[in-house]
């Protein structure tokens, strides 16, 4: 089980989810994007990035569910021995259980 720091009130808690670590030791955390008919990117990353209406952010492993609309933007994927960049026009981003979906042209 994973341990985790809850953001609002500090106290650490066993969330229920199996700890996930690669060879190199840093967590990850499934990531998916894609349109109707393409696959962009589909695998375990350490973090991604992209931006939505209130600016640029990141999505790193144990975040709390999270859903947005992102803007154009390239969306950027630290994935285990890579980085992928993906230049998108808009999209929908849904984070939960370190699972991140991206739905592109939505």
């Amino acid at each position: 089980m994973a341990l985790r720091q809850d953001a609002s009130t500090g106290q650490i808690i066993d969330d229920g989810r199996p700890a996930e670590a690669p060879a190199d030791g840093k967590p990850v955390m499934s990531v998916k994007v894609y349109a109707p008919f393409k696959v962009y990117f589909e695998g375990q990353a350490h973090s991604i990035s992209a931006e939505n209406a209130t600016g640029p952010f990141d999505i790193l492993p144990k975040h709390h569910n999270f859903i947005c609309m992102l803007v154009p933007c390239t969306i950027t994927i630290d994935a285990i021995g890579s980085t992928e960049r993906i230049k998108i026009s808009r999209a929908l981003m849904h984070v939960k259980a370190d699972k991140v979906t991206v739905f592109v042209d939505v």
